[in-house]
């Protein structure tokens, strides 16, 4: 089972916590401080998954998301947090979060976005045929996980690039909320539509040249949004 790296200041929580996931089978490496959190990583071979608190003293969660994320782009990271206002939500995720859990929270959730994080993080590692998706401007390098734009690569969260794929494979083709959910976060996910949109919005600014007035991205007004092939001849005829 997976090895998971534990940042959580509070020891009740902390001990709660690993002791559920150890039940599930996972290898838990646990830390109250987000300094010795980039330490273990660094020294530890074979963290797939993390689970950060946001709220620490010293470096908060938000930081160590990033500084781990620069180490390892494949890994799952899930944010555990007392707020829940969508502004907070964008901190986590722009930091390269791919999900979130508020506190406080059932074991049951905590499991099931552990485990929608890890059949991710496995797929991503059995990949093993190159292959790429190019829609100009944009080439979509699959198994490297990476978007250009000309010849300008667009830094992507993981859940930012799941977006894209998904989207990309299915050109000129509506795509609802609810197929984006569960073919990135997974049938089990306990959450809104609204973490979709977030995405959406935070896509939008680096893939559209004014995000404001997207081109590549369209909105199909109730129901979700598709990637359009030919954006710039399709906004010139006005569709």
């Amino acid at each position: 089972m997976a090895k998971v790296l534990l940042l959580e200041d509070e020891e009740g929580i902390r001990s709660f916590v690993r002791i559920n996931l150890k039940r599930q089978g996972y290898e838990v490496i646990e830390t109250a401080t987000g300094e010795e959190a980039l330490d273990i990583a660094d020294r530890e071979p074979g963290i797939s998954l993390a689970i950060l608190d946001v709220m620490l003293p010293g470096m908060n969660g938000y930081e160590v998301c990033r500084a781990l994320r620069e180490r390892d782009p494949r890994m799952g990271i899930l944010m555990l947090t007392a707020k829940g206002q969508d502004r907070d939500k964008v901190h986590g995720f722009d930091s390269g979060a791919d999900d979130y859990v508020a506190k406080p929270f059932s074991t049951t959730e905590l499991v099931a976005r552990l485990k929608a994080l890890n059949r991710r993080v496995s797929l991503d590692q059995a990949s093993s045929e190159p292959s790429v998706l190019r829609l100009p401007p944009f080439s979509l390098f699959i198994h490297q996980r990476q978007l250009y734009k000309n010849d300008c690569e667009i830094d992507l969260t993981p859940k930012e690039f799941s977006i894209i794929q998904l989207l990309m494979e299915k050109t000129d083709t509506a795509v609802s909320r609810d197929e984006i959910l569960n073919a990135v976060w997974g049938k089990n996910y306990i959450g809104d539509l609204k973490t979709v949109d977030i995405h959406i919005r935070r896509i939008r600014k680096k893939v559209e040249d004014d995000a404001s007035n997207p081109i590549h991205i369209r909105t199909v007004w109730g129901h979700g949004y598709m990637w359009i092939r030919n954006a710039e001849d399709s906004d010139e005829k006005g569709n």
